[in-house]
């Protein structure tokens, strides 16, 4: 049986279709012991010799109960099992562990490997010759992502979809943008308990994630920009009937790739990632794509430095007017023309010649899009901001880089300069941030140390630090905050995260004090600690680790083996040989 896993000496596609050999067969068609077995058990639940002749689908339904986002996930294997079949497949589902956003703690973050992991060993361990992918939840498509890279079978993506807009007296809201508004009026006073339990009614009304441009979109965007979801993928709407016929043509198209032996390597160029990168920069797209972005990049073999974010970021115009960085939703992005009418628009920065799924390639599944709604989709000679949505600060304060969703924040504090307010811990922060002594004004940086992907533990959203009540109170909405953590995508404000080394390792966030100042400048890209290298070599020498937060099991896994998030977070064994052993005897590595 050939073997599908290796990095190079592949060739491509056309080359290999030729003469290549289905892995099903090595199961189906021997006559020795094994192939007795495994024919056996297979028609033992229903399936016949004649089905055993055909490519066989594997459907990978993350359905949970625990995952609100994936909850009709059923009927969507329902109907690409109706495509498989009549593609002339067999389609044979199988469940990994499914990861929810809102239900699991400390954070979805200590499981996206775990996932990646399951998907990976389910896809090499078994009879089938390509998968369909069903995800949508924050994690679940970069895992997905990450083991098909790994495992290079023929894939593809298929997202669960965006909700419905939320609506409350007249006006369109979007989870969970209006979470954090709702909840951040109640606890000012402007909001009485009723009213808080009436918004919880209104925002969440059919299946489907998140519906603004937060990690959930984006990630669904960055899967049809690759070239691994079909195209129109990501915003229709999960109740719409239009993702079941989706649905059935995905069934119908692995299909078409197994025969024709296409891969996820054959499309995830780094041009295709290139793409990506740009539809996320143009789209205000969540500052998680670039720690899941870097994490399938090393998985290709591949280094992707934050530089290639920025660089892309500046010359990619902000364009799609969805919030949290705009003013519509998902519905309406669909409505508009979807992620192909925004991949023609930037059609002069993309890499037309990319392979798809579709097996044309991105300029091909281009030729019929078009924008619908200048209100939602911009033109790029009239952006909404002449660059993308997020930043890459360097400084003495994140060597190794830290990010902003420069479009999200607040105009007058793009460039700011303000002495820190300092949180040596999550736990500290729900301690003291609403304390009446606390001593903080609306110019002061809040600074969260500890929140990273080792110190937190496994680096949860708590970027978005809560406005102080006293501020609060007297109409502070926005400040600029720090910290080693992540941030939803739905998240809005002067949030920088993934301070890079984080505090847990020894990273500079860990040797902040009350009162140093502290100078962002965004257009500079620039983020600096003020304070003389003599005093922090000072502070460093007395600096000691925090205790780790497991001692044993998966989680101890994690904070062992896990990689900083410039390095996407990854587990370091996972990455390609060749490749871990580059990043490891650098400079970046943990």
């Amino acid at each position: 049986m050939e073997e599908r896993t290796g990095i190079s000496g592949e060739g491509n596609a056309e080359s290999r279709a030729a003469g290549h050999r289905l892995k099903s067969e090595a199961y189906f068609r021997e006559k020795d012991l094994w192939g007795f077995i495994h024919r056996s058990f297979t028609k033992s639940i229903g399936y016949t010799g004649e089905d055993l002749r055909k490519p066989v689908i594997g459907i990978c339904n993350t359905f949970s109960e625990l995952n609100k986002c994936h909850s009709h996930f059923n009927e969507l294997a329902d109907y690409v099992k109706r495509g498989v079949w009549q593609a002339g497949g067999v389609p044979m589902e199988f469940p990994t562990i499914s990861i929810g956003e809102p239900y699991v703690k400390p954070t979805t973050m200590l499981l996206r490997n775990l996932m990646a992991m399951d998907t990976e060993e389910m896809m090499k361990g078994h009879p089938i010759d390509g998968v369909v992918l069903l995800g949508g939840c924050d994690k679940t498509v970069p895992a997905q992502l990450m083991a098909a890279a790994s495992v290079n079978l023929p894939a593809i993506v298929l997202t669960g979809g965006p909700m419905l807009n939320g609506r409350l007296g007249g006006r369109s809201l979007g989870a969970c943008t209006d979470c954090y508004g709702f909840t951040l009026e109640h606890k000012a006073g402007n909001l009485t308990d009723e009213e808080l339990a009436v918004a919880e009614d209104a925002i969440c009304r059919s299946d489907g994630h998140c519906m603004v441009m937060g990690t959930a979109s984006t990630m669904a965007s960055i899967a049809e920009a690759l070239g691994m979801a079909l195209p129109g993928c990501a915003a229709i709407p999960a109740p719409d009937s239009r993702r079941r016929h989706l649905s059935e043509r995905t069934g119908k198209q692995i299909v078409e790739l197994v025969r024709r032996d296409i891969r996820p390597r054959d499309i995830m160029t780094a041009e295709a990632v290139e793409n990506a990168i740009t539809v996320t920069m143009a789209s205000g797209g969540s500052t998680n794509a670039i720690i899941h972005l870097v994490a399938i990049s090393q998985r290709l073999g591949r280094k992707l430095p934050l530089e290639t974010f920025d660089a892309i970021s500046r010359r990619t115009p902000f364009i799609l007017n969805l919030r949290p960085s705009g003013k519509y939703q998902m519905e309406e992005y669909f409505e508009a023309g979807g992620v192909p009418a925004l991949m023609k628009e930037l059609g002069p920065l993309l890499h037309g010649g990319c392979l798809t799924v579709t097996g044309k390639t991105v300029t091909e599944n281009l030729v019929q899009a078009a924008t619908l709604d200048r209100e939602v989709i911009r033109s790029m000679a009239e952006p909404l901001e002449s660059q993308g949505g997020i930043a890459v600060l360097r400084g003495n304060l994140a060597p190794d880089g830290a990010l902003i969703k420069q479009t999200a924040v607040s105009a007058h504090l793009k460039q700011h300069t303000g002495r820190a307010v300092v949180f040596e811990s999550p736990a500290d922060l729900l301690l003291r941030i609403d304390d009446p002594e606390l001593e903080v004004d609306e110019h002061s940086v809040l600074v969260l140390k500890n929140a990273g992907p080792k110190g937190a533990p496994a680096m949860p959203e708590i970027g978005q630090i809560p406005i102080p009540q006293k501020l609060l109170v007297r109409g502070i909405r926005d400040m600029v905050r720090i910290s080693d953590a992540r941030i939803s995508g739905t998240s809005y404000g002067a949030l920088i995260v993934h301070a890079a080394p984080e505090a847990a390792v020894g990273g500079t966030l860990a040797l902040v004090r009350d009162g140093d100042e502290i100078e962002l400048d965004i257009a500079a890209r620039k983020l600096v600690l003020k304070v003389p290298d003599g005093e922090l070599a000072r502070r460093r020498a007395v600096w000691k680790a925090p205790d780790p937060h497991y001692d044993r099991g998966y989680g101890l896994l994690f904070h062992e083996r896990v990689l900083q998030a410039n390095l996407g977070c990854d587990f370091d064994f996972l990455l390609p040989a060749e490749l871990r052993r580059e990043l490891l005897d650098g400079a970046e590595a943990p």
